[in-house]
């Protein structure tokens, strides 16, 4: 089994890892824009063979985990040049866009939509690790365009490296997805670059930063190159849930200038459900 690994960065990395330990006898081909990836990707034995565009004539499975933007420039290409029998997967944030992309490709049948809810704010071959995917939601879209064959071969695959399936239309995995994913990393992005600025003329701010700060900023280490095409892509659906967000803060701000402290309890109290809210999403899919 040929299996093509287009973008060897965390997901496509732990895919080609997980892949490979299911199916020892794959030869794993990676093809990326980086030369400096390709080397770590076999250093590593995440691949075994560097590839090019054309060798995807070759591929048995293409796993497409690039940024969404070149998503929906490549992924018509790849169908192009594939076999009959052959089985591509992305992996991209934003769905609605990519299957646009691809809706009228006489190779539609061979494509299957996926987002597997996974991964850390690290990136490239090194943050690759088997077993990212235990136990986590996989979000595929459109699965009814995907070939009934093709389809069984994914979702043994994702069965088999412990994930959960979720069937979603890609309008409303974009909505869902941009206020438990999108916003979060927003929130982010901002909260580092307001304390950063602090930071340039009271060099002691990160002596008092504690573990609070390092896990809410956390996602501020993630990669702009993936996360700004996220953005762009997904602009409509993001901008509803970031001005709620806004509103939300606008509040707080009145209430502490107010000194309104019983309504600030209020609201703490009552966001305090979301551990209620988190704790039973986890047992469901323990239970899974």
């Amino acid at each position: 089994m040929n299996v093509f690994v287009f973008g060897l960065g965390l997901i496509g990395g732990s895919f080609a890892l997980d892949l490979k330990g299911i199916n020892p006898e794959a030869t794993m081909y990676g093809i990326d824009t980086s030369e400096d990836h390709l080397d770590k990707a076999i250093e590593l034995g995440i691949i075994q063979e560097k590839a090019v565009f054309e060798d995807l004539a070759q591929a048995d499975w293409v796993i497409l985990a690039i940024p969404v933007d070149k998503m929906v420039e490549v992924l018509p290409r790849i169908l192009d040049v594939i076999k009959d029998d052959a089985i591509v997967l992305d992996v991209g944030s934003t769905k609605e866009q990519i299957c646009k992309s691809v809706e009228n490709h006489p190779k539609r049948r061979n494509f299957m939509a996926a987002h597997p809810i996974a991964g850390t704010e690290f990136s490239g071959p090194t943050s690759a690790q088997r077993g990212l995917f235990i136990g986590k939601t996989n979000i595929i879209c459109e699965v009814e365009k995907t070939a009934s064959g093709f389809q069984q071969k994914a979702l043994e695959f994702f069965d088999a490296i412990g994930m959960h399936i979720r069937y979603m239309d890609p309008k409303s995995h974009d909505k869902h997805i941009a206020y438990v994913s999108h916003l979060s990393h927003i929130s982010s992005f901002m909260l580092g670059k307001t304390v950063i600025e602090k930071e340039k003329n009271e060099r002691d701010i990160f002596d008092m930063a504690g573990s609070g700060f390092e896990s809410t900023v956390r996602l501020a280490k993630s990669s702009p190159s993936m996360w700004t095409p996220i953005f762009k892509q997904n602009k409509d659906e993001v901008l509803q849930p970031l001005r709620e967000y806004i509103d939300n803060l606008n509040r707080f701000k009145e209430l502490l200038e107010n000194e309104d402290f019983e309504a600030i309890y209020a609201e703490m109290q009552q966001t305090n459900r979301i551990k209620e809210i988190l704790e039973g999403i986890h047992l469901k899919k323990m239970k899974l």
